[in-house]
This record gives structure tokens, sequence and C-alpha cells, in this order.
């Protein structure tokens, strides 16, 4: 297997395709990231990501997705390059980011759109998103991509908290057969059917994503927010495309990363993790590690 997108995934000369990774660190020392995209086993590309620190009102603000695409990498890429910039872009971005994140989804999408009335073959992209703004954190989903928290846990036995490494989801996937999303098709007139998998039409193994012209009466590119506030016991977040879920478990990935000090390493690590326990996938990772001790 070789992967057409070369620029995304250079060649492994012992097989597959080496890791794109790359990192940094806030200003204020808040907060530092990495990340890192294999094409893995898959002949081309679809897989994008973007990790990026912005000023926004003299705000330091972190802004970090993984967009995984189907049907090609039109919709991913256009959703690369104009959702954060629609978000921050956003007159309510400090007021009230979660409307503003909510409307800028919706924009987006329906920017996307019109771009594709000349196309023939449907495109679309997951997202999974993670926006950070003073003490707050917002993820947002659409799709299968997942964003996963590790809080450190308390031994009972001891006076000191332990760097235990809980796994919490902070996103639910949008799968076809999960109860609500069935329903919501459903009563829009289509179908979820089995074919190989759970699909929308027989077609679509996600019920919300970006794009999808053809379907968009039953893809949702409504997203699904959650906003925490960040405490001393929240360690890292990782964000991922299903290349790795479909291998790693929630738990597994954040006692992966848990003794990993540099956020790039460890994104490496999961996708190599994944690559090693068989991910047909493209995989992509994203790793915040927040820094409450700061010099």
């Amino acid at each position: 297997m070789y992967c057409l997108s070369s620029a995304f995934s250079p060649k492994d000369p012992h097989g597959g395709s080496l890791p794109v990774s790359g990192g940094g660190l806030s200003e204020d020392g808040r907060f530092s990231y990495g990340y890192s995209s294999l094409c893995g086993k898959r002949t081309s590309m679809e897989d994008f990501y973007d990790a990026r620190i912005s000023k926004v009102d003299g705000l330091i603000v972190g802004l970090f997705g993984v967009f995984d695409g189907h049907g090609g990498s039109r919709a991913a890429e256009y959703v690369k390059h104009n959702l954060f910039e629609n978000i921050v872009k956003h007159p309510k971005f400090v007021s009230d980011t979660k409307q503003a994140i909510a409307e800028a989804y919706k924009q987006t999408d329906s920017d996307y759109l019109k771009t594709e009335h000349n196309q023939y073959r449907d495109a679309g992209s997951t997202a999974s998103t993670a926006v950070l703004v003073g003490e707050r954190l917002l993820v947002a989903n659409l799709g299968d991509s997942r964003a996963v928290l590790s809080k450190a846990g308390e031994d009972a036995n001891a006076s000191n908290k332990l760097l235990l490494g809980t796994a919490v989801a902070l996103s639910t996937d949008h799968k076809p057969n999960r109860t609500d999303e069935r329903q919501r098709i459903e009563e829009a007139g289509g179908v979820v059917m089995w074919a190989g998998t759970w699909r929308v039409g027989g077609v679509l193994a996600v019920s919300r994503a970006f794009g999808d012209r053809l379907l968009k009466k039953y893809i949702s590119a409504i997203p699904e927010i959650q906003e925490e506030m960040i405490e001393d016991d929240m360690e890292f977040l990782v964000l991922a495309s299903d290349g790795l879920w479909d291998v790693v478990s929630n738990q597994a990935a954040v006692t992966l990363v848990q003794s990993i000090s540099d956020p790039e390493e460890a994104a490496r690590r999961l996708c190599e993790e994944a690559f090693r326990k068989g991910s047909a996938d493209n995989i992509t990772c994203v790793v915040v590690r927040f820094h409450h001790e700061r010099e």
C-alpha cells in the first residue's frame, strides 16, 4: 500500500508511510500541543488537521481540530481552511463562544455545499474540534472522530493526587444506529440499514458531517458542544480520527499518553500504536497538554 497524498505522509522504506508531526507551546505557558498524521494502510489521505494558537481581543486562544473526509478529501480540506477562521471572526466569539462555534459550523457547511453544486460525487467530513479560551475548553463534534480528556485520579490511601489518568469522553460518536440519531433520520424520511455496518440510506456510516450534499436532508451539520472549565485535575486532551478509535480504546489512549510529557511525541506514539494494532484507516491524532504549574 502507498499513500497518494505524499505531502501528508512521506513514504516509509519499510512499507506504509511515515507520520507528519509537529507541535507548539502557548505564549503564556498554559498549554502545549502536538499532532501526528499517518496515511497508514489506505491508498489515499483523507484526514486533515489544524492546530494553532491565535490572539483574539488580547486573549490567547488555542484551536485544534481533526477532520476525517469521506468520498474524497474535498470536504475535509475545505473545513480545515475555513472552520476556525469562521469561528474566531464571529462577533460573539469571546462573549458567547458556544454560539459562535455552532453558527460557524453551520456557515462552514453552507459555504462548502455552495462549492459542490457541479460535483457528481458526494464528499463529506467529520470534525472533532477543541477551542481553548481563557480557562474554558469547548469541544464540538460531528461524526465519529472523538475527543477524550484525561483526568487525574486520587489514591484513597495517599494524601496526594496520583496521575492515574482516567479517560473521560467529551464527545459521543454520531453513528446512524444511535437511538436519537436513528429517530432524527427516520423522522426526516430517511432510513438506516445494515450494509457491513449501520449506514444512512445504506451509504454513509456517520449521521452528522460537513457536506454530503445528496444526503443533507438526513446528515446534520449541527455539532454537539460540551464546555468544561479547565481544572487542576485535567491533564490532557486527545482528539483523533476513527483510525485511532477503531483499534485503541479511550482508556488505552490515555494510558499510553500518560507518561509522555511531549505532546508531539505522544501524538506520534498514538498513531504508531493504532497502525501496529492493525488500523486499516488514515490515522490522525492531536494531543493538548494543560500546564497548571507554570514558571
